[in-house]
């Protein structure tokens, strides 16, 4: 009878993936004992407006700063001279996970730099 015996190779890779194993279940246990129940909490930035051939484009970061998902969420940007609102924009984040960042992009035909950009979350909901 032939005793089957590991060679130094087989034991090393065994060891490697004992290792990778044993990381990712201590993190996936790590990150859901540590995980708060904050509902979203829903942060705009409005970037610098942009001159495109034929129009403005106004770059926008949404950011989750809560410990749950959003999804669906509306931004709306809106472009205000003298109190009166010239233009707005508005896009949609399909899903958007928490601490996470996501970036889009509002559109307007008028030169946005001359006005008064501002910005919110119109909306949203819980997957």
């Amino acid at each position: 009878m032939n005793k089957l015996q590991k060679n130094w190779f087989e034991w090393i890779v065994f060891a490697l993936a004992l290792i990778l194993v044993s990381s990712t279940l201590g993190y996936l246990i790590y990150a859901g004992a540590s995980m708060g129940h904050e509902p979203p909490s829903l942060e705009v930035r409005l970037g610098t407006p942009e001159q495109r051939q034929f129009n403005f484009i106004v770059p926008v970061t949404v950011i989750n700063h809560g410990d749950e998902t959003a999804e669906g969420v509306r931004i709306e940007v809106v472009m205000e001279s003298g109190g009166e609102v010239r233009a707005q924009g508005e896009f949609d984040v399909p899903l958007l996970p928490r601490h996470a960042t996501r970036e889009g992009w509002v559109t307007f035909e008028q030169d946005p730099r001359t006005a008064q950009l501002k910005a919110r979350v119109r909306g949203y909901q819980r997957p």
